[in-house]
């Protein structure tokens, strides 16, 4: 009962804090500290993007960017834990990428833009790239993570039963760091996002990213801030579903 308390207490103090954000920035809209030309008051952002989903004048270019990460999201996750499992089980390997690992978004993957370019055109699939690269490595270190905390009776178990190393890790392992790689998912979604809006703003003729950069060059606020309100929203709703997933499994597992 006094971790539930927690939990709604946090949440409480979140929606607050949230509501007294919000409530700031359409006070100082309306008053005019914020001008109209920066910033329109929050109210007329929910309207306009409540009138851009009616009109469906966007749809194209919110379907085209959704999709992307989506898949990008995807290979991310897929990829990121079957290679998590692979340096598990090869340590001389993971010891040697364990660097590259920590100061892997140091690097500014958006350099490699031009390359992918090349190498792939100027379709969808450099884009995709560039989000797969950026929630990878989130999936590899979350995962990496929760194998390493499986409690050793399990693994004992499953050699007792001869389980083959792939039974294992469907049966065993993988459920044992399901919270982990549920954390993992939830960056892999921010990233992969992050990922392909940015590469929609460098280079591309259209997505919510390129909508966005357009509305920004024009001073068209009524498209720009629905836009990013829309992105916040998907985001944030596909975070609370993992959270949700990851608070059931540690119920189920008696940890909350």
């Amino acid at each position: 009962m006094t971790g539930q308390r927690r939990i709604k207490r946090a949440t409480l103090c979140r929606l607050v804090l949230l509501v007294g954000i919000v409530g700031a920035l359409e006070i100082l809209c309306l008053d005019g500290a914020i001008d109209r030309l920066t910033m329109p008051p929050p109210h007329r952002i929910v309207l306009d993007m409540a009138r851009m989903l009616v009109r469906g004048s966007l749809d194209s270019a919110i379907a085209k960017t959704l999709t992307n990460a989506a898949i990008a999201c995807g290979l991310a996750i897929v990829i990121g834990i079957a290679a998590a499992i692979l340096l598990h089980r090869a340590r001389p390997l993971r010891r040697m990428l364990d660097p590259l690992f920590a100061t892997y978004y140091a690097i500014p993957v958006f350099a490699f833009y031009p390359m992918l370019i090349i190498l792939f055109g100027l379709g969808d699939t450099p884009q995709v790239f560039i989000g797969f690269m950026l929630g990878v490595v989130a999936v590899i270190v979350n995962t990496l993570n929760g194998l390493d905390r499986v409690p050793r009776v399990l693994l004992k178990t499953a050699r007792v039963n001869r389980m083959d190393p792939f039974e294992t890790a469907w049966r065993v392992t993988l459920p044992s760091a399901a919270p982990y790689i549920l954390t993992g998912a939830k960056l892999a979604v921010a990233y992969s996002l992050i990922g392909i809006i940015g590469a929609e703003f460098i280079l591309s003729n259209g997505g919510m990213g390129y909508e966005i950069s357009f509305a920004y060059t024009n001073f068209d606020n009524a498209t720009m801030y629905p836009l990013i309100l829309l992105i916040l929203a998907v985001s944030i709703a596909i975070n609370m579903a993992l959270a949700r997933w990851e608070k059931a499994l540690m119920a189920r597992r008696g940890l909350r």
